[in-house]
């Protein structure tokens, strides 16, 4: 199935990708951000926040934004 996916991590982008039926918000991160840890980033599906075991549904919008943003002052 088809969502669109929309990585504002570093320069940013935005695709339309392919995933498996069935697929949770925790699989879809650990496949598309390897070696990032989901607490440092605000995952949103159609803008809205969900928990690490939503399914993900055909035309689903995933959002992944950092939280933290490296080089900036605290």
């Amino acid at each position: 199935m088809r969502v669109l996916y929309i990585n504002n991590d570093g320069g940013g982008f935005a695709d339309y990708v392919t995933v498996s039926e069935g697929t949770t918000v925790d699989q879809f991160f650990k496949d598309k951000m390897q070696g990032h840890k989901p607490d440092d980033y605000l995952i949103r599906v159609n803008r809205q926040p969900v928990p690490c075991d939503y399914v993900l549904q055909e035309n689903d919008r995933v959002t992944v934004t950092p939280t933290k943003i490296e080089g900036a002052s605290v």
